[in-house]
C-alpha cells in the first residue's frame, strides 16, 4: 500500500488549484453530512439513496418507497461526495491533494473539473458491472481519484514522489514505480476478492478513464511524459 506525501512539481499554468480545492471541500461537507443529525437524515438513508447501488442501477432491484433521494443515474455522480469513514476520506483526500493541483494545472479549472466528475462515473459503471446484482451501495471519491492518480502518470511519470509504503516505510522513487506499484495492487485485488466490500472494480475503471482522458483534455501547450519536467522535479539534478 503506497502513501503519497510530496512530489514538488510546480504549477506553471495557474495561480493555485483552486477546483482541486473546491473538490476537497465538497467531499468535507459530504462526509459531514453523514455524521449529522439522523432524526434529519440517517446516514444508511444518505449511503443507500446517494451511493450506487449496482442492483438498483440496472433495474434488478428497488429501494422501498421515499428511500431514492436523487434518480438512480445521479448516484453515479452523488456517490463521489460521500466517505463511510475518516480514514476513507483522508485516504482519498491525500492522493487529491498530492496529485490533484499538477493535473488541474494541465487541464485548467473547468475541464479538470469535468475531468473527475467523467472518471468517477466510469468507476460507477466499472463497479456496477463487475458486480450486477449487488446491493451494497459504492461511496466514494476513490474511482475519480484514481483517474486523477494515471492523469498525474501520464504527465509526470519520472517526477521522485515522497511516499510511505505499507504506512510506514519511507521512500523517495520515481512515479512510475510508486503508481505502478499502487496500480498493480488494485489490479490484484480486483481480480482475486472474495466480495464487493471494497470497489476495486472502480479504482480500476476510474484509472483507466483518466489515462484516456488526460490526452484529450489537456491544454494544447501541455507535453506529455514529462517531457517538460526538469532535474529538480525529476531527482536527477
Amino acid at each position: 500500500m503506497f502513501v503519497p506525501l510530496h512530489d514538488g512539481v510546480p504549477m506553471r499554468n495557474l495561480r493555485a488549484p483552486y477546483a482541486t480545492y473546491a473538490l476537497l471541500v465538497i467531499c468535507i461537507l459530504g462526509y459531514l453530512l453523514i455524521l449529522a443529525d439522523p432524526d434529519i437524515l440517517p446516514a444508511d438513508w444518505a449511503i443507500a439513496g446517494l451511493g450506487v447501488i449496482p442492483g438498483v442501477l440496472f433495474g434488478a432491484l428497488s429501494l422501498p418507497e421515499g428511500l431514492p433521494l436523487v434518480p438512480e443515474p445521479a448516484t453515479l455522480l452523488t456517490s463521489l461526495f460521500l466517505h463511510v469513514s475518516f480514514l476513507h476520506l483522508a485516504g482519498n483526500m491525500l492522493f487529491l491533494w498530492v496529485f490533484g493541483d499538477n493535473v488541474e494545472d494541465a487541464m485548467g479549472h473547468a475541464r479538470f473539473i469535468l475531468f473527475f466528475l467523467l472518471c468517477g462515473t466510469a468507476a460507477g459503471l466499472a463497479h456496477a458491472f463487475a458486480v450486477p446484482g449487488s446491493e451494497r451501495p459504492l461511496v466514494g471519491a476513490s474511482g475519480a481519484v484514481s483517474g486523477v492518480v494515471a492523469a498525474y502518470l501520464i504527465l509526470h511519470p519520472r517526477v521522485r514522489l515522497w511516499g510511505l509504503f505499507f504506512a510506514r516505510i519511507p521512500l523517495r522513487l520515481r512515479a512510475y514505480w510508486a503508481i505502478g506499484v499502487w496500480f498493480a495492487f488494485q489490479l490484484f485485488q480486483a481480480l482475486t476478492a472474495s466480495d464487493d466490500s471494497v470497489g476495486w472494480y472502480a479504482h480500476i475503471g476510474g484509472f483507466a478513464m483518466g489515462a484516456v482522458l488526460v490526452v484529450m483534455l489537456r491544454r494544447r501547450d501541455q507535453p506529455l511524459l514529462g517531457i517538460a519536467d526538469g532535474p529538480r522535479e525529476t531527482g536527477d539534478a
